[in-house]
């Protein structure tokens, strides 16, 4: 009934931590871990967990990371989970399922709370831009510009959903961060692939 979408680029220091979580769980009866062009060994990490993996040659981008990975879907309900999440535990996806699942919403959206206060605050400024949500296929079928949204796709994808009248539910995960990519790749590093995932949002918005 649930495939579990993670896209992932250059996530091998962090990935790990998610997989042990979800893989133990039956609510997924479908893993799909995407690879966008890692060089750092990311693939190697999840090629030894029982998961569905794809791998591409480049990057990609998140947008079409996730388009391959709802190609390889074979339910209904999909989750979508960011790779380098910190403090990940069971009942966060479970909440993110419920309102879905149960019909009281077209889509769930979770949002960090008491993890760290840069993060925590960057959530609640910008809830659309959250990684963390579970959906029905179609929907996401129905996005015109997922495959070329790169790191657009949430905004996309949430305003796409409201704009049709959907109910969005949002989900407090608390004690849930992740890390930045100043954390992950340097300040000066981290600050342009922050400027580009911000072009990337910008793209879409002026769609």
């Amino acid at each position: 009934m649930l495939t579990l979408i993670i896209p992932a680029y250059n996530e091998a220091e962090n990935i790990e931590a998610v997989l042990d979580v979800v893989v133990t769980m039956p609510d997924f009866q479908q893993i799909v871990v995407i690879d966008d062009g890692s060089v750092d060994g990311t693939y190697d990490k999840i090629k030894q967990y029982p998961v569905e993996s794809i791998r591409f040659d480049h990057n990609r981008g998140k947008g079409a990371a996730i388009w391959a990975g709802v190609q390889f879907a074979q339910h209904p309900y999909i989750m979508l989970l960011d790779a380098d999440l910190i403090g990940l535990r069971e009942e966060h996806l479970r909440s993110l399922i419920e309102p879905v699942v149960h019909g009281d919403a077209a889509m769930s959206l979770g949002l960090f709370g008491t993890g760290r206060f840069a993060t925590d605050w960057a959530q609640r400024v910008a809830p659309n831009l959250s990684g963390q949500r579970v959906l029905r296929r179609e929907v996401l079928e129905s996005l015109p510009m997922l495959e070329d949204a790169r790191y657009g796709v949430e905004v996309a994808l949430t305003r796409h959903v409201r704009h049709a009248g959907l109910k969005v539910a949002e989900v407090p995960l608390s004690e849930l961060t992740h890390r930045m990519k100043e954390e992950k790749l340097g300040l000066v590093p981290g600050f342009m692939a922050r400027m580009r995932m911000y072009w990337d949002i910008m793209r879409v918005l002026i769609r």
